[in-house]
């Protein structure tokens, strides 16, 4: 079992680099193809949720972390 504070400090660290990782996308990213629809719906878990749920679920398994 993870601890909460561990849990914590994963989010953290996640949350901070998909605000780097975003950032530098816009940077180097091709423009939108304006001509095509697509979706624009907010998801309900942002990236860095999903990404500490993931590494919380890989890591649990072991026992330690």
């Amino acid at each position: 079992m993870i601890a909460e504070d561990k849990v914590i400090e994963i989010f953290c660290v996640m949350d901070e680099f998909c605000k780097n990782f975003a950032s530098e996308c816009a940077k180097n990213l091709l423009l939108e193809d304006k001509e095509h629809r697509h979706r624009n719906r907010k998801g309900r878990l942002s990236e860095s949720e999903i990404m500490t749920i993931l590494v919380c679920y890989h890591f649990g398994s072991r026992g330690t972390l």
